[in-house]
């Protein structure tokens, strides 16, 4: 099933997060991944998600969002032209035999060395997802020991895309 990444701006307000999750969770999709913070418009959050399902499904699931009050607009970015970034923190063991290669690998990813203490470093790597990966997977070689993922955030290239996405009928603005 290919994976779909949506944006929804909604109003600041307690439970949405959880009518959007039962909503998803109604219609069997699983959130792979999940990323809520406040935008340039006060009162006005955005969240990233990552589903899976086929078009015609999540194209149904977008239409029930936008029923919620809450909710603003929504959109689909999946085959839009898209900024995607993901961050990671990974607590890796060292030693002084390799600390030196660490720094190396995360130099070479473009990462940076966020906290270093003597049998361990936390590494802050940010990109695509795919380089995220690769970077994982290179630490799983000195002992990945605690990691954390922000999950994918996007936003659609070019300069004015305040008329794209769905949006609730009598909202303005966004």
């Amino acid at each position: 099933m290919p994976r779909h990444t949506i944006i929804a701006w909604m109003e600041d307000k307690p439970g949405v997060l959880a009518r959007i999750a039962n909503l998803f969770r109604r219609r069997n999709f699983n959130i792979e991944s999940l990323a809520v913070g406040h935008t340039e418009t006060p009162g006005v959050s955005r969240m990233t998600f990552v589903v899976e399902g086929d078009s015609r499904m999540v194209d149904q699931a977008v239409k029930q969002l936008l029923k919620l009050m809450p909710i603003i607009r929504v959109e689909d970015v999946t085959d839009k032209p898209a900024v995607v970034r993901e961050m990671a923190l990974i607590r890796v063991r060292t030693d002084a035999q390799t600390r030196g290669e660490i720094i190396q690998l995360t130099e070479i990813f473009r990462g940076q060395i966020v906290d270093v203490s003597r049998d361990s470093m936390v590494l802050q790597i940010v990109g695509p997802e795919e380089r995220v990966d690769r970077f994982v997977d290179l630490m799983e070689q000195f002992g990945i020991v605690e990691m954390v993922r922000t999950g994918r955030v996007a936003m659609t290239r070019g300069d004015d895309n305040n008329n794209n996405g769905a949006k609730r009928k009598g909202t303005m603005g966004l």
